[in-house]
């Protein structure tokens, strides 16, 4: 998932970034609405953490999103495919 999906569909991911990083505010994450950036920025000040770091968890934080996303169906069809033959 790259992150324009992530911007895109910011009313989605907020609750899953205000898991990761609950030091941030409704109100911020209202702002940031979706901009790496400014998410990164906040993450350094409110953490205290480099730049470097901010964006190793906003990566994390994307694959962590991108496992989420996966439909149902998708997630069905993988378990049928393990399932043991008879």
């Amino acid at each position: 998932m790259n992150w324009d999906r992530i911007e895109g569909n910011w009313k989605q991911f907020r609750g899953k970034a205000l898991e990761q990083w609950g030091k941030l505010t409704d109100d911020e994450l209202d702002t940031i609405n979706g901009r790496r950036e400014m998410l990164s920025g906040r993450i350094q000040e409110l953490y205290g953490v480099s730049k470097e770091e901010a964006e190793k968890q906003i990566e994390r934080f994307e694959r962590y999103a991108s496992e989420r996303q996966s439909t149902p169906t998708d997630r069905s069809a993988r378990s049928e495919s393990r399932a043991p033959q008879r």
